[in-house]
This record gives structure tokens, sequence and C-alpha cells, in this order.
């Protein structure tokens, strides 16, 4: 039975149509039709898998997707996109730097701890704004002991039940309860009272900000032993980051006292009541149940590990060992981690590769069973570029235009000017290595160079890019060769 987190990110499926879905990756990726339709029906299955009969639900396997096309068609923009869509814990991994288990690298398992590391993150990330102005309130009060210390209180007698009053009670609070018997309560203490009007004040003040320059002293934990950063450091073999942890378990916690502004002493302390306030043992397991659950891996360049093994050892020694090691990952196996078990069963497995060497059908047998549904994107024309510049909401365009903005000037582009800049990124991808959309990143950077070079300077005239401008900045390198290879 899933918890009530889980099936609240479930929930969200519910109201996604495969057709909804298609629609809002068009809010970011131009076109690749096919590839958006073959996506959202495997997200959509993820709702109709927890809708079916209990008696079935467990047999009911994701259908794994190969992406095939040149780079900078889309391939990895869909799946990330369709992750954040989903609220699914997702990681993107290179399947080339994977090596068979017995060579030096990581082996395949690493990618599934990766997944449950994101998992963890986007879980903590969801409690911690669940608890954020609670952690908040606790912090204002912490920072107001530390900058009016409460007075030392002292000790008070037990009220003691008086049988007679005389004249010298004239002073304190007299309660009678039902019995009859009369206590005396203490009069207000002065220092008390004066005590709660200064810290009203000071509460005010932090409140508005203006004591964000005081001096106050914080305990803090310091940083972790250098010793055990080397240990888990990238590169270092599979499990020495669980040594890590480990030994860091064992030391003692060690504490000091820092004298900092009551503004980095904030951050300091809403650091500790947020450890405070999340249960952390909640989290990894909301964590592990979402990645079995929801979990999306991208398998990038996979395509680099399919061929011949060679015969001659090299770089490609270990490529088909690498697909037998995923095989079972991919199929549905229990991998460990620190944080525990994890069932891959219904992990969706998204790869993706360029195939312009190698051919699907050169993956060995078995990992092609594994991935049912093949779909190929493809390239980018020339109209496609003039698309990508300015229907998307992150559209390049748009991205330069928010940064001319931050220097309070004003940049537009012209129609002509975008199809002059999509025509020049389609004639350099055609007579060089076709990459795709990250073509027009390069031409924009050098069409715009000495604009976001000299503006600061130039105060805020209006920026307007037309066909013209972009000829006369890109002429000389366009039809130069060897600025091209180099620039372009």
């Amino acid at each position: 039975m899933s918890s009530n987190r889980t099936q609240q990110a479930l929930a969200k499926l519910a109201d996604l149509t495969p057709r909804q879905i298609a629609a809002e990756l068009d809010r970011y990726i131009v076109g690749q039709a096919e590839a958006k339709k073959a996506v959202a029906i495997a997200l959509r299955n993820r709702w109709r898998r927890q809708r079916a009969p209990e008696a079935i639900r467990e047999e009911i396997s994701p259908n794994n997707i190969i992406l095939i096309g040149p780079t900078g068609v889309g391939k990895t923009e869909i799946a990330r996109r369709l992750a954040k869509l989903a609220g699914a814990p997702f990681i993107k991994v290179e399947a080339s730097k994977f090596t068979e288990v017995g060579y030096v690298g990581r082996d395949v398992e690493s990618m599934v701890r990766d997944l449950v590391e994101s998992a963890i993150d986007m879980v903590r990330s969801e409690r911690e704004s669940e608890v954020e102005d609670l952690a908040h309130e606790r912090v204002d009060e912490r920072l107001l002991d530390l900058l009016l210390p409460p007075p030392a209180a002292a000790e008070k007698p037990a009220p003691e039940p008086v049988a007679k009053l005389s004249s010298d009670d004239a002073l304190g609070v007299f309660l009678v309860s039902g019995s009859g018997s009369v206590t005396k309560e203490a009069a207000p203490d002065p220092a008390q009272e004066r005590y709660k009007r200064t810290r009203d004040k000071l509460r005010q003040l932090l409140i508005d900000g203006q004591l964000e320059d005081r001096e106050v002293e914080v305990e803090v934990t310091p940083a972790s032993v250098p010793m055990f950063d080397v240990l888990a450091s990238q590169g270092a073999p599979e499990g020495m980051d669980n040594i890590s942890d480990m030994l860091k378990e064992m030391l003692p916690k060690r504490k000091k006292k820092r004298t900092v502004k009551v503004s980095e002493a904030r951050r300091i302390l809403f650091e500790q009541e947020i450890e405070k306030l999340i249960d952390l043992e909640d989290v990894t397991a909301d964590a592990l149940e979402r990645v079995e659950r929801l979990g999306i891996i991208f398998l990038d360049e996979i395509d680099k590990i399919a061929g011949e093994r060679s015969q001659h050892g090299g770089p490609d020694v270990s490529r088909e060992g690498v697909q037998r090691d995923l095989l079972p990952i991919v199929e549905g196996s229990n991998v460990q981690t620190k944080y525990g078990m994890v069932k891959t069963d219904h992990v969706l497995f998204v790869a993706a590769g360029a195939f312009h060497v190698s051919k699907p059908s050169d993956l060995i047998p078995e990992l092609q069973g594994r991935f049912p549904i093949r779909v190929e994107l493809k390239a980018l024309t020339e109209q496609d570029f003039i698309r990508i510049m300015t229907e998307p909401e992150n559209a390049l365009t748009k991205q330069y235009a928010a940064l001319v903005e931050a220097d309070g000037a004003s940049l537009t582009f012209t129609e002509d000017g975008i199809a002059e800049i999509a025509r020049i990124a389609a004639l350099v991808n055609e007579r060089m290595e076709n990459i795709g959309a990250r073509r027009l990143h390069t031409v924009m950077t050098t069409l715009l160079e000495d604009v976001l070079f000299d503006l600061p300077d130039r105060g805020t005239t209006a920026i307007r890019i037309d066909a013209a401008a972009v000829r006369d900045r890109l002429k000389a390198i366009v039809e130069d060769e060897d600025l091209r290879k180099y620039i372009l």
C-alpha cells in the first residue's frame, strides 16, 4: 500500500491525459511528435497501473523506450521535462562511463543509488517547504534569545496555604480553591516585565530588518574531516562513500562557537531548525517508495556501448559486459543502497543515442528485448530553428533579452533577423558536424559577443537585431571555413 504522499504524487498524473502531457512538452520542445506521444503514454501508464486490480498490478511492467536521433534534437530535454511534469525522481546518466564488473570504474548499479539520492533531495525539499514557516518562527525566537538573553530565573518557593489574612498581605494575588483553602501568588516580577517589553521591541526591529548587522554568537558543527571527503571522491571504488558515512557517524560530533552577523546567523539557525523538524527516516522511506513506483532513469549515449566486442583490448573491451550488467537492472532486480534495498521492477528506463555508427540491432538481443518501444527523432531543419527561437517559453531569444534587460537596456529580434540566424545555423550544421539546436547557441553567442561586452558602457539604448546586423557580424566567419570550424 502506497503512503499518502506517494498517492498524492500519483494523483497528479490522474489530471494529465497523454494529449495534455504532449501539449505540455510542446511548450519547451519543438516538433518530435512521435517521441512525445511515446513518453506521454508511458507516463500515463504509471497511473493506469495503480488503478489496475491488485492481482495483476505487479505484473504490469513499464514499457522502456529508446529514443534514436542525432545530437541536439531534444532527446534529453524530453525526458527531463517529462520527469519534472510527473514530479518523479529522475537522473540522467551516460552509459559510456560504466564498466563491466571487474574493471576499474563505476558499475551499473550506481545509477540506482544516484536515483535514490535524487529522490531523497526531492522529498526533503518538499518537507522543507512544508515546515519553512515554523522554522522561521523558531529562528526568530532563537535570535531574540541570543540578542537578549533571558534573566536568570530565581527559584520561587512553592505557594503556601494561608489560614488567616492580615494587613501585611495587602500585596500579591490570592487564589481560593474549591475546598476553601487560600493560596497567595507573588506579585509580578518587575525585571520579567521589563524583559518582556524589551523583547517585544526587539522582535519588531528584527522583523523590520534593522538588526541584520548586529553580531551574535552561534554554535555550529564544523565541516567533515577532509580525509572522509577523499575517501568518497569521484572515481573511488564503489562502497567507499558508505565507509565514509559510517566513519563520520562513529566519531563524536564536535561543535564550536562563531561570532557572526544576524543575517548569517539566521541562515545557520534555519538549517539547524530544519534538521530538527524533518524526520529523516520518513523522508528516506518516502523516497525509496517514489523510486520504486515513479523513478525514471535516462540512459544517454547507449549507442556507445553497442557494437561488436573488440578483440584487441582498448576502450571497447567491456562494452558487451556493460550491456549484460544492465539486463537485470532494466528487467527488475534488487539493488542494495545505503538507505536500504530498492526494487527496479517498475522504474522507467528511457535510453537515447545517435546511432550514427552503430544501430539498435547491434545491442545484445536480451537488452533489445528490454526496450520494446523505439522512436526515431527527426533532424532539425531551418524552419524548426525559427520555431525553436520563438515558440518555447525558454526560447534563446527570450533568454538573451532577459540578460540584456538586467543592464537596463532592451533587446529585440526582428522576424528576418531570426530567419537569418536560423539559416546560418542550418548552413553550418550542413557543412560541418550536425549538432542540432546546440548550433543556435554557438551562433547566438558569436553574434551577441560585442553587444554583451559593451552593454554596461553603452547605457540603456535599445538594441535591435535584424537580418542585416546578423549578416554583417557573421558573414566573415561563415565564409571562412577555418574560422567557421573553430568559432561556430
